[in-house]
């Protein structure tokens, strides 16, 4: 019989260790929001680590958003922001060489919930809003078509800026935080595309219908538009020859094929 293998059990730095004690007691409700933490002092003792590796557990902490320090007094214990989650959630899935395929497979049923869902529930804010976002993209497409010159990022910062405003208009946040890091994992794909077909015209018209079936409080239209909407985004990463089984880091770094 074949002797099992173990690889080395990796040493976890002691900082961490009070990271990870300090945050299973917020996870867990027994430290409240707002609630002030321990001196280092005090948890030092606690711990029985010196002064230095509570500091460095409690940057981690600030840095996770676990904890805020205001005034310079004792950190509090802090409500990150979802979205402040996610992007680790966005590394998570390039980690495990994620293809296109699953991403758009995934965008695609939660792009149109969030659409059907915000075309009940869309403030006339968030409809400006969408709006004076339209107005930005007509203006760089109409410079496109002039053949000058435009930034290809501010272009899609505007185009994922419209799908963020749609995001908050469905006040889900659950759906928020499973559509931010797929929708982010996009970008390079878009900053390939965009160059290459020059479909910027395509993605302002998809853009005002779904902003007029929002508008309408219409939402077959919206989940409609924007599955249409998606479908062409495909289309057009197909048409630029990306390997849609390829992992997205190699998106990432404009591989055309692998």
């Amino acid at each position: 019989m074949t002797d099992a293998q173990f690889s080395v059990i990796e040493r976890m730095p002691t900082y961490r260790l009070v990271f990870n004690a300090v945050q299973n007691e917020i996870l867990s409700g027994r430290l409240g929001i707002g609630e002030r933490l321990p001196s280092e002092t005090a948890l030092a003792d606690q711990f029985g680590v010196n002064r230095s590796t509570v500091r460095e557990g409690i940057r981690l902490l600030e840095e996770s958003g676990l904890v805020t320090r205001k005034g310079g007094g004792r950190p509090r214990v802090a409500l990150p922001h979802y979205l402040d989650l996610a992007s680790r959630a966005s590394r998570a899935l390039i980690l495990h060489s994620v293809t296109f395929r699953e991403l758009w497979e995934a965008a695609v049923i939660i792009e149109q919930a969030t659409a059907e869902y915000a075309a009940s529930r869309i403030t006339p804010e968030h409809l400006e809003r969408l709006q004076e976002n339209i107005d930005r993209m007509a203006a760089m497409v109409a410079r496109v078509e002039a053949d000058e010159p435009i930034n290809v990022d501010d272009f899609v910062a505007i185009d994922a800026e419209f799908h963020d405003i749609i995001s908050e208009g469905a006040n889900n946040r659950v759906l928020a935080l499973a559509r931010e890091p797929v929708s982010r994992l996009f970008i390079p794909a878009g900053r390939i595309i965009l160059p290459r077909l020059r479909t910027h015209r395509r993605v302002l018209d998809a853009h005002m219908l779904i902003r007029d079936a929002l508008a309408a409080g219409d939402a077959t239209r919206v989940r409609d538009w924007m599955r249409r909407h998606m479908e062409d985004f495909k289309r057009g990463y197909d048409r630029t020859g990306l390997a849609i089984d390829m992992p997205l880091d190699a998106v990432a770094l404009g591989h055309a094929t692998d």
